[in-house]
């Protein structure tokens, strides 16, 4: 049996002309985890696809296609469904698009799968063998992460990412914030490996300096402790995804300085108080955000911030105080992205129920594209505004007082700071939604202006 899986392309990672090439990208771990739950037994060749580094041929040869399927990908991914099903080729369609919507994704696939699929998806070859596929298959109730799988890695071309190496520990998150697919898509109940099976996965790979893709590493600080001290004999140096919770824990934080963490995406979201209270992520505290920066840089952990632009308190004054503040503050990498409402979530919800969304258009979900219409300014500003606090906080003399106050990896910080600075100045050349099919399509700004 031949089994293609798929991973099409959005409008940051895709094969030409996307914005962030090798020097950026990490190896997915998504289809080589379902390449490993393929049963043995089913003599299965397998063939992955990732269309961030290459094209799909649409003329592909397989008895099967299975496709992971986020929000800004969907219509890409339908688009390919469609396809090879008008060839006879039965498609899987899964991922967190088809979890959040799976009535609309059901009507591009012979069969679709939500949630975690590490039993379902085996289940589900296993039945299609015999040809007994059903149309849907659900994550089971007793879900959990005890039996080791261990991504086939080698499946992928080195040579087109930056690192391979790229694991996973926990995944859900305990928190509830409005804006967030997750705790809709999987709820809040924090999945955790056994920390004995996520050191043999290191160790297997080798890997030195690694990537872990955890939507919320501690989420529970006891696994954390766990995890962290299991690291430390692995003499690894690490990057990795927290909440600013961590700034809470001095014990936590140190014993992750000692694990090997040099690096930790942070989302701070937003520097005005009441935006995060209304977004339940009270937790976030923009008052002690310097602090927090300041205490990771001691412990030499450079810090990538997040912020989100066009929360309901946002007014046109919001892009350069948050710029300014990310400077001031030496963040080493700051990211903006415009707020985007993803369908299934309660932000989705409010601002349907307020008559505020502008499009469903999903390939505009990208979180590059103003969708929905703003509180205390126009679709322009907010459009506009997100793109002036990029090329703010990458002014060549920007990059430099920040770089200056952080004095953490400089030679590692510079390049990471000029390709996002290429970045900053490229927001409309490349996010332009012409990739998905091959067909522009006018975003919510572009067809309000018309």
């Amino acid at each position: 049996m031949k089994l293609a899986l798929l991973s099409p392309k959005g409008p940051l990672y895709r094969y030409r002309n996307g914005i962030f090439k090798k020097s950026l990208r990490y190896a997915p771990l998504t289809l080589t985890t379902l390449s490993a739950l393929v049963p043995e037994e089913l003599d299965v060749r397998v063939s992955l696809y990732d269309e961030g580094i290459e094209e799909i041929p649409l003329d592909l040869s397989a008895d099967l296609i299975g496709m992971t399927v986020i929000t800004g990908s969907s219509t890409r991914s339908y688009y390919l469904a469609d396809h090879f099903r008008s060839r006879g080729v039965p498609v899987v369609l899964g991922g967190p698009h088809v979890t959040l919507m799976p009535d609309e994704a059901a009507q591009h696939a012979d069969s679709i799968v939500t949630g975690y699929a590490e039993s379902t998806w085996p289940q589900l070859l296993r039945e299609f063998k015999v040809g007994a596929m059903r149309p849907r298959y659900n994550q089971e109730l007793n879900f959990n992460l005890d039996q080791p799988v261990f991504p086939e890695r080698h499946r992928l071309d080195k040579r087109q990412y930056l690192t391979l190496d790229v694991f996973e520990a926990t995944r859900s998150c305990i928190h509830d914030c409005e804006f967030c697919i997750v705790p809709v898509a999987w709820g809040r109940k924090p999945f955790q490996k056994p920390v004995e099976h996520v050191v043999h996965d290191i160790t297997r790979q080798e890997a030195k300096k690694l990537i872990f893709i955890d939507l919320n590493l501690i989420s529970d600080q006891n696994y954390a402790a766990q995890l962290f001290e299991a690291l430390i004999p692995l003499k690894v140096n690490w990057f990795g995804l927290s909440t600013t919770l961590i700034g809470r824990n001095p014990e936590l934080l140190d014993l992750m300085a000692r694990s090997g963490c040099t690096g930790l995406l942070v989302g701070f979201e937003s520097i005005t108080r009441s935006n995060l209270l209304q977004s339940q992520k009270s937790f976030n505290t923009p008052k002690n955000y310097q602090e927090l920066v300041a205490k990771l840089h001691d412990k030499g952990i450079s810090v990538m911030g997040c912020f989100v632009f066009g929360l309901d308190d946002d007014g046109p004054e919001i892009f350069e105080e948050t710029a300014q503040f990310v400077i001031d503050t030496g963040i080493d990498l700051p990211r903006f992205a415009i707020a985007t409402p993803f369908p299934g979530t309660p932000f989705f919800q409010r601002l349907e129920d307020e008559g505020r969304i502008l499009t469903r258009s999903w390939e505009h979900y990208d979180g590059q594209h103003v969708v929905f219409q703003p509180s205390r300014m126009t679709v322009a500003d907010l459009a506009k505004g997100h793109e002036k606090a990029w090329k703010m906080a990458y002014r060549f003399s920007s990059i430099i007082k920040r770089i200056g106050k952080s004095r953490i990896q400089i030679p590692l910080s510079i390049a990471a700071n000029l390709g996002y600075r290429f970045y900053a100045h490229n927001l409309h050349q490349f996010y332009n939604c012409d990739w998905f099919i091959g067909q522009q399509t006018a975003s919510p700004l572009e067809a309000l202006a018309k």
